[in-house]
């Protein structure tokens, strides 16, 4: 039996109630997939700056630079 068969044989005969209950939660994982497919192609976007900050950063540095005099 596949999974979604096994779903609908699982929440049948279920209250009203907790019937929602499945389709909340089924809207949940819906959405998270969504967000989670968002930040991949974000952080893809973002790759093409990696090349200019390599991680280190110095503060005193960021301080002299001249459009700050």
């Amino acid at each position: 039996m596949n999974t979604v068969k096994r779903i609908v044989e699982e929440i049948r005969y279920l209250p009203e109630m907790q019937a929602r209950e499945v389709l909340d939660f089924v809207g949940y994982l819906k959405n998270k997939r969504l967000q989670a497919d968002e930040t991949t192609s974000s952080v893809d976007d973002f790759d093409q700056f990696g090349a200019v900050f390599d991680g280190k950063f110095n503060r005193d540095e960021c301080h002299d630079r001249q459009s700050l005099s």
